[in-house]
């Protein structure tokens, strides 16, 4: 603002600041602020200052005492009743009306509560019921990290009977039999889970653990073709790392089961052979 090279022509040209560049201090002040303009904070005091500040920027400033002594004049005009006004305190001189009481502001009308939608007698007693069944749930859970299994089949068994729409009770009931070497128990939870979980519109990766679980006990009795077929079936509902991996395992695990028995296999052939020979010899001892 103040390295412009016309600074010097507005304020020759405008009356108010012309008289200034008469004055030393007035252009050693404004000499300095050209040199450093950050030293314009030091004449800030200055309403000399102020008014360059005006004329540069086009704008009418005015300094504090400027200001305090013109508001301060319009506020008094304004309380001895210039203008035909009101006097302060709500009342005027003889000369002049009364001032009107002011008027209450209007309170916004409060808005009308919504009618709460009336619940039926078996709606309350289903929440309860299913509100019941979480606490059951939640005790299991914590017998299950405790391997507390019998404890915790009580409660989801108990689970179970207060809310039958929520088949998470007896997908954790069929991982405590699992747990327990009940995998036959385990099947028929898991089984009666996938079955139940379609009509109470169950998610389907509740679905797809259940049938990764039965998987699971099929696999450990041994029964691995049946394992990979549910595998796959869990799979077709929610394609799951966790039961891909599986799958691979005991696809891998069938495989070289087989590889094993057709290698024994052939060692029994060879065997009974060399005993065939051995009794033919009349070598029964080495038959």
């Amino acid at each position: 603002l103040f390295s412009s090279p016309d600074v010097w022509g507005k304020l020759a040209s405008n009356p108010e600041t012309a008289a200034y560049l008469q004055q030393p201090d007035f252009v050693q002040m404004l000499q300095n602020v050209q040199k450093n303009p950050a030293s314009v904070s030091n004449y800030l005091k200055d309403p000399r200052m102020m008014q360059v500040f005006g004329v540069l920027l086009g704008v009418n400033v005015m300094s504090g005492e400027q200001a305090a002594s013109q508001f301060g004049a319009e506020a008094d005009a304004a309380s001895s009743g210039g203008g035909g006004g009101c006097c302060a305190g709500g009342t005027c001189s003889s000369k002049a009306a009364p001032c009107p009481p002011a008027e209450a502001e209007p309170q916004a009308a409060a808005a009308p509560k919504e009618p709460e939608p009336e619940v039926s007698e078996e709606e309350k007693q289903y929440k309860e019921s299913r509100e019941k069944a979480q606490a059951e749930k939640v005790a299991g859970n914590a017998a299950y990290k405790k391997k507390e299994f019998e404890t915790a089949l009580a409660h989801y068994t108990k689970a179970m009977e207060l809310d039958d729409k929520d088949i998470s009770y007896i997908t954790n009931r069929a991982a405590v039999h699992f747990e327990m070497g009940n995998l036959t128990e385990c099947i028929k939870d898991c089984d009666l889970a996938v079955e139940r979980g379609p009509s109470v519109r169950a998610d389907y990766k509740m679905i797809a653990r259940a049938l990764t679980r039965k998987g699971n006990a099929q696999r450990k009795q041994g029964e691995l073709e049946a394992a990979i077929k549910t595998y796959k079936k869990s799979l077709t509902e929610h394609r799951n790392a966790d039961t891909l991996k599986r799958l691979n395992d005991v696809e891998k695990e069938l495989k070289d089961k087989r590889e094993q028995e057709y290698v024994n296999l052939d060692l029994a052939t060879e065997e009974k052979d060399k005993g065939n020979a051995f009794f033919k010899e009349s070598k029964f001892p080495e038959a």
